[in-house]
């Protein structure tokens, strides 16, 4: 029996979030390391909080009031908008005085902006599709620019020649993220889920050639670094 469209779109979307769920628990070894040692030492908050503010955004699009028939992205990002707020509140406990007033101050900004964008596309948009454009826009902006991060990896693995930097199972865990969630996105076609997760899709194929690339030239010997890359589902 051949499957229908609305079945294969729930098995990817399902798939999609088994591996985005992959993906939103990468930082706990992190976070592990924080508690353990009782600081946040050098590791930038910046990345939660930017996958927070992407999380809030999605979750907002799949609402049916928003976008109908998309309940599989609200609960990945459902359960990375929680995550990402336990790995902020630990960063918080641990971080000094002035890091603690940094990052309050950034994710009160973040919730504000939120709120103003859900009141204000409610308050004006009155169909479905006026409210999943509109959202659509602001969703796809942030989590290009998140998603763009993995650049400044791909870069350093080149000037290094050394694949170090960038661990081979997150890259693949990314590539699949965007091509499971971009093949989500055709059935129905869906821009504002294409463009993000294709991009995903892309930046993941080019750290997985990076790695084909230059794995022979990696030094076997030595302490390997701890480089942060995006955490967040493309979704």
């Amino acid at each position: 029996m051949v499957m229908s469209q609305q079945a294969i779109r729930s098995v990817l979307g399902v798939i999609g979030n088994i591996i985005s769920f992959g993906l939103f628990l990468s930082p706990v070894p992190t976070f592990i390391r924080i508690i353990k040692r009782k600081a946040v030492e050098d590791f930038s908050p910046i990345p939660y909080l930017a996958t927070v503010l992407n999380c809030m955004f999605w979750v907002f699009y799949g609402l049916p009031i928003v976008h109908p028939n998309s309940i599989l992205v609200v609960t990945i990002n459902g359960i990375g908008l929680i995550l990402e707020a336990i790995y902020l509140v630990i960063f918080l406990v641990y971080a000094p005085r002035q890091g603690r007033l940094k990052v309050s101050k950034i994710l009160a900004a973040e919730v504000s902006f939120m709120t103003v964008v859900v009141v204000v596309v409610l308050l004006t948009a009155h169909t479905h599709e006026k409210r999943s454009l509109i959202v659509g826009i602001f969703a796809i902006i942030f989590g290009t620019c998140m998603y763009a991060s993995p650049l400044s990896v791909m870069k350093m693995v080149i000037q290094t020649k050394s694949v170090q930097y960038m661990p081979f199972t997150l890259s693949l865990a990314s590539f699949l993220n965007g091509v499971v969630w971009t093949s989500y996105a055709f059935l129905p076609f869906d821009i504002n889920l294409v463009i993000p997760n294709g991009l995903g899709a892309l930046f993941g194929l080019a750290q997985l050639i990076l790695y084909a690339c230059y794995y022979k030239s990696t030094p076997k010997a030595g302490t390997k670094a701890e480089v942060e890359l995006p955490t967040a589902s493309n979704v």
